[in-house]
């Protein structure tokens, strides 16, 4: 174990590293010092013995993962287009990053109707499914688990992605304020239209077949996206949902979508390898809701009565403070009988914590997978933690993707 820094310790280490900033005489060097600080920072952050309840094997239905850290769903823009197939890239991501206790990919449509940005997968087509393949081959290869979490993003898309240019599709026509990423621009999302009723069986086969073709990939399981303003989220919530019918009005009502698509994805992959991401109170893609609590009690209620795996909630506004809006989340643990995974904003510290405390069974991360694809072997080693890129987050090439280092590359350097 490393020896650990007091407080005074930090202070002069940061201190020195910003003097060192400001005297810099070029800007390159201005970026590296200015690299070094935010990975100082990052470490002296999250650094501490290793975390022996994040170590600690788990076992999640059928599957038995070595650890307690989930690699977060992360959306990367790098598919390939026009047929939105997993590039050869993808195959060498995920692999890397297979000591995680479980992968879930990023967000993955469910037809052409369900993208909302740039260069996101699908799982709609013979050809993303032998992509999707070769991914899952990889990670299996490394003795890795991998689901894979499918999306419908509803209102959140754009005319050119949509099939013959047509409007995207919501519970209501009510335009979310925002913008999407499409032909290597941001551009605000388009005016959408309200689904016919008529088209909600449509909605509901589209998550059954992208399932069935899940499990020809080789995936292990799938995790439902119904949180961050995307179209089960907007049907779920009084600000999008506007409806008179069967699905608008009551919280029995506007949770049905969801649970309707919960159920249709149980009954093919099976309830032991599905899981479901949900955010109560995230104001992300401009979704809202005037109560969430009793909604989402009720949902998890619905949730639970069809024995889902595990249950993924992002805890606060999306990638923002956790403390947001008030919402008891230990509301939710209670009426969940599966895995509950917690979500946003933890670092090794709080994880451990909340662990330890029984209110959560599982613990994603994001970034730090993407900076870190051995970030289980760094915590086994208190070892540092590479700082992240977030120029090369979404879109691009190996840069920020598959090109960070690891400690196998950095002993084999020496």
């Amino acid at each position: 174990m490393l020896p650990q820094r007091t407080i005074a310790d930090k202070i002069s280490f940061v201190a020195e590293l910003t003097r060192e900033i400001r005297m810099a005489p070029t800007i390159a060097r201005v970026a590296a010092m200015h690299n070094s600080l935010a990975s100082a920072l990052l470490w002296e952050n999250t650094r501490m013995s290793p975390p022996a309840k994040l170590l600690e094997p788990y076992q999640l239905g059928p599957i038995k993962l070595p650890n307690r850290l989930m690699m977060a769903p992360l959306t990367r823009n790098r598919a390939v287009p026009p047929g939105m197939v997993p590039s050869p890239l993808a195959v060498d991501y995920y692999g890397q990053r297979a000591s995680a206790g479980l992968l879930v990919t990023e967000a993955s449509q469910v037809s052409q109707q369900g993208q909302g940005y740039q260069d996101t997968p699908g799982i709609y087509s013979k050809e993303q499914v032998a992509g999707w393949r070769k991914v899952t081959d990889r990670v299996h290869e490394k003795g890795g688990r991998i689901f894979i979490q499918i999306w419908h993003v509803g209102r959140v898309s754009h005319t050119s992605l949509q099939p013959n240019g047509g409007a995207p599709v919501a519970p209501s026509a009510i335009r979310a304020k925002g913008k999407t990423f499409v032909d290597g621009t941001f551009t605000d999302i388009s005016e959408p239209r309200a689904l016919d009723l008529a088209e909600i069986p449509f909605i509901l086969d589209s998550f059954k077949r992208a399932t069935a073709n899940a499990l020809e990939a080789g995936f292990d399981g799938v995790e439902i996206h119904g949180a961050n303003g995307y179209l089960l989220d907007q049907f779920a919530k009084d600000g999008a949902n506007k409806r008179k019918d069967a699905y608008g009005g009551s919280i029995e009502n506007r949770a049905k979508l969801m649970l309707e698509v919960a159920k249709a994805v149980a009954a093919e992959a099976g309830a032991n390898r599905t899981g479901i991401r949900i955010s109560p109170v995230t104001p992300a893609n401009d979704i809202s809701d005037s109560n969430p609590q009793p909604l989402f009690d009720y949902i998890v209620d619905g949730l639970n009565d069809l024995k889902l795996v595990y249950l993924h909630v992002v805890e606060g506004a999306t990638g923002g403070p956790r403390d947001n809006a008030p919402f008891d989340y230990a509301s939710l643990r209670k009426r969940f009988a599966g895995a509950y995974v917690a979500n946003n904003g933890y670092d090794f510290e709080l994880a451990t914590k909340t662990l330890a405390a029984g209110a959560a069974d599982l613990i994603a991360f994001g970034k730090l997978f993407i900076s870190n694809p051995d970030l289980v072997e760094r915590l086994k080693r208190s070892a540092p933690l590479n700082a992240w890129d977030k120029a090369t987050f979404y879109g691009g090439d190996a840069r920020g993707y598959t090109d960070y280092p690891t400690l196998a590359t950095a002993d084999a350097a020496e």
